[in-house]
């Protein structure tokens, strides 16, 4: 039996697989994210560990007899965030995760170097990536700094927990600004910028690989019957890809979760920084793959919900109805979904959210659509951006809390005029991914190729040709209000 772990932001998702991959029980447990100040994103690292024992004593009261079996485990996480360890192996302060954009100003100082940081690192300094939070650390909490013995991503301290070994892969490695990615080591130079050394770093491992066994202790208190490896696992959109079987260039996927993505592998190392488009590793052994961003997606339906009193459902229901009426898309109002700032295309943390073109009959469902049209034109602009550089992917895969919506779904394939299949079982898909990679480690499987293999598809959706002209019509006039808004934004 294998275990993934699939470490987000709001949860931690667990699941139990056989050899065959059948899914034998899974388990949530929930998170908390503060938010301090303005642009402040943290997360107590304690938080993580009492989740991740919950989810397992919860596989265990399912499936006791197969959850004693247990061979490996794959950790997947939510990428960039700090995890700062003293040389006790303590937390020194709450993890700076992902979405915090305090550190806008050391990006500039990050690439303001004698050496061109981008073609390096393949990507653009941004404040979600890993560095510039360190360097924000030693310009305001220099004695934080000064602790600093070992810097971890969050599923990588999860692993330091569980076997006392310090170890990262390459996948969520890439989204520290620190890896060469194209030679898929730490690069000296770069961590320079952050006034570190390789020695504060993690050793390097293929997602694939063994970083360690579980200790003793843990093992004992669950009644393991194996001594477990833990393997290098992934950064969570890539492990979501290994979940979808996602790992060669003719596929891609977008999801549709708290922010939203668009993944395409690639053969070579390619990048394309002025976009900001994320270069990554992939977690599979000489692979790669670029990577959009929008910080905001399916969290702005949650945000215009809450601010219309309306649920999910019901929204979606209107906004369903809405769509159906040519008319009723034409006089819509625009959304810009930077709640928190952007990454792909535009790389700015302080532009904000904003409708436009407001009139005296917009109501809650006008409101509504312009929040789910906006959240799709930022994919679009994310697509556009790797096609730039990349347009190999042929099937698009859907994942996320927002693939559970056939109207989004089917208003994201019109505007990018391509099939869009939904998967099996996506909302596992990140955990399912890791515990394939755990099945690499277990001597008695010698069907390699067969381990990473395209899941189900629940239902595909095609293009709706009447609305494509007017969609790619607002889409233009969308984008030009990125410009006209950043004019009149106010910072504090």
């Amino acid at each position: 039996m294998f275990i993934g772990i699939d470490l987000g932001t709001s949860s931690i998702k667990m699941i139990l697989v056989d050899y065959e991959q059948n899914i034998l029980a899974t388990s949530i447990a929930s998170l908390t994210v503060q938010n301090p100040k303005d642009g402040f994103s943290e997360q107590n690292p304690s938080e993580w560990i009492e989740a991740t024992f919950e989810c397992l004593e919860a596989l265990k009261s399912k499936k006791p007899k197969e959850f004693s079996e247990t061979i490996s485990i794959g950790i997947s996480g939510h990428m960039h965030g700090a995890t700062l360890i003293d040389d006790k192996g303590s937390v020194i302060r709450p993890c700076i995760l992902w979405n915090d954009t305090r550190s806008h100003q050391e990006c500039i100082e990050f690439e303001n170097q004698s050496f061109d940081v981008r073609s390096l690192s393949g990507n653009i300094a941004m404040p979600g990536f890993t560095a510039p939070k360190i360097n924000w650390l030693k310009n305001n909490e220099k004695e934080s700094f000064n602790k600093i013995f070992k810097v971890l991503l969050p599923k990588d301290y999860l692993r330091f927990y569980l076997t006392g070994e310090y170890y990262s892969e390459m996948s969520d490695a890439s989204g520290t600004l620190w890896l060469d990615v194209k030679k898929r080591k730490w690069s000296e130079k770069l961590l320079s910028c952050s006034f570190l050394e390789s020695k504060h770093m993690p050793n390097l491992v293929e997602g694939n690989q063994e970083t360690g066994i579980l200790k003793s202790t843990f093992k004992d208190k669950l009644q393991f019957k194996h001594n477990v490896k833990v393997v290098g696992g992934a950064g969570d959109n890539a492990a979501a890809a290994v979940g979808m079987g996602i790992t060669e260039p003719n596929q891609s996927f977008i999801s549709l979760g708290t922010s939203g993505v668009f993944f395409a592998p690639t053969k070579d190392f390619l990048s394309n920084t002025g976009d900001a488009v994320h270069s990554f590793c992939h977690c599979l052994p000489n692979k790669w793959h670029l990577m959009s961003v929008m910080l905001s997606a399916s969290n702005c339906l949650d945000w215009v919900c809450s601010v219309t009193n309306t649920s999910i459902e019901q929204t979606l229901k209107n906004v369903e109805s809405f769509y159906s009426e040519k008319d009723s898309i034409s006089n819509a109002p625009f959304f810009l979904p930077y709640l928190s700032g952007e990454r792909t295309p535009h790389n700015d943390p302080h532009i904000r959210g904003s409708f436009h073109s407001i009139k005296t009959f917009t109501d809650s469902t006008n409101l509504q659509y312009a929040v789910i049209e906006g959240v799709s034109f930022g994919i679009l602009d994310g697509v556009n951006s790797i096609k730039k550089v990349n347009s190999d992917f042929e099937n698009i895969f859907m994942v996320g809390g927002g693939s559970r919506s056939s109207f989004w779904i089917e208003l994201l394939s019109t505007l990018l005029n391509r099939k869009l299949s939904v998967c099996e079982q996506s909302e596992f898909g990140a955990a399912l991914g890791v515990a394939r990679l755990g099945m690499y480690v277990d001597d008695n499987i010698n069907y390699e190729n067969e381990i990473i293999r395209e899941i189900k598809v629940s239902k595909e959706y095609q293009p709706k040709s009447s609305n494509m002209d007017l969609l790619i019509k607002r889409y233009t006039i969308w984008k030009d209000l990125y410009t006209s808004n950043k004019k009149n934004i106010l910072t504090i």
